[in-house]
């Protein structure tokens, strides 16, 4: 997650709440444009603070976004051999069909096609598609990356394996169309690892009214909602409860673990700048991965599901 700059955000008819789906056709493809359009002009190259000082698509390109992506990763999900590893068994996914939803600029695409015995990504902007393509055939990987509507997806039934999606699919304009299409391609017994934004009383609803109350807003519940979208990134961005995950996804899937992370400058209300990086580098990452997780003060929210 990071900033979106307040020229960019266009508040979305319709879209007033939390999880909110469309409740017409007009309203879902007003919706998924404007996420298409943001996706295509803000990929994730994590250089909204700085320059990538090399030049784009070469393997040095893409060695900075992994740097500047798994640096902060560290902070809340540190790894033992391989990152994610806290998150993806890669070792059995050796003989297995993994389909990633959102590969980005293939910072898990090049993880998972390492190590998967077939790796097939998709998105939604033809950015991520074609910047993906170059990294993989950088590092010589084989692999199928497609530009494709994760809601309507072109693939058979029981295609998959292992699904994974990280921070993808609460910005598209029903994701309860997508956890359809995700039972779909699964095969009985596949498993799906998703990561979608959580709504905690920290990170939404306590910085939310903050953020409101400096644009000069009373902390009403749609201010909150406003200064969030103002605040987060994609065309919109959905925030589950745990519970309400278990009711989108358990009518399809076996929901076997929720966990709740975040990340560490999250935790802090402070616009970023020297005071910021000084507060945060006084706090120990121990004790932000404990206030994150075990106190549910993070902004993601990571389910483990099965296909019944």
């Amino acid at each position: 997650m990071h900033a979106k700059k307040a020229s960019t955000y266009v508040p979305l008819t319709g879209f007033d709440s939390p999880i909110a789906l469309p409740v017409n056709e007009a309203q879902h493809d007003a919706w998924q444009k404007q996420n298409r359009e943001w996706w295509q002009k803000n990929s994730m190259r994590y250089d909204w603070k700085q320059a990538i000082p090399y030049p784009e698509f070469s393997a040095e390109f893409y060695d900075e976004i992994d740097r500047r992506f798994f640096s902060s990763v560290t902070l809340y999900a540190p790894w033992k051999h391989i990152p994610f590893d806290s998150f993806i068994d890669f070792p059995s996914l050796k003989t297995k069909d993994v389909l990633e939803i959102g590969c980005g600029n293939g910072s898990h695409a090049q993880l998972l096609a390492t190590h998967a015995g077939s790796y097939t990504g998709i998105d939604l902007s033809e950015y991520a598609v074609s910047s993906t393509q170059k990294r993989l055939e950088l590092r010589g990987l084989k692999a199928a990356v497609l530009q494709m509507d994760a809601e309507q997806m072109l693939f058979d039934n029981a295609s998959f394996d292992f699904v994974w999606s990280w921070g993808v699919i609460h910005h598209s304009a029903n994701t309860a169309s997508i956890l359809k299409e995700i039972y779909r391609v699964l095969r009985p017994g596949g498993h799906a690892k998703i990561m979608v934004y959580h709504r905690g009383f920290w990170n939404y609803y306590a910085i939310g009214s903050l953020q409101s109350i400096l644009r000069g807003k009373f902390p009403t519940p749609a201010a909150v909602h406003e200064s969030i979208q103002l605040n987060t990134d994609g065309g919109l961005a959905r925030f589950y409860r745990p519970a309400e995950w278990r009711s989108a996804a358990g009518g399809l899937f076996r929901v076997e673990e929720i966990r709740i992370f975040g990340q560490k400058e999250s935790l802090v209300p402070l616009p970023g700048g020297r005071l910021k990086r000084a507060v945060l580098n006084l706090l120990p990452n121990a004790m932000t991965r404990f206030f994150s997780t075990q106190c549910h003060m993070g902004n993601f929210l990571v389910a483990e599901m099965v296909r019944p």
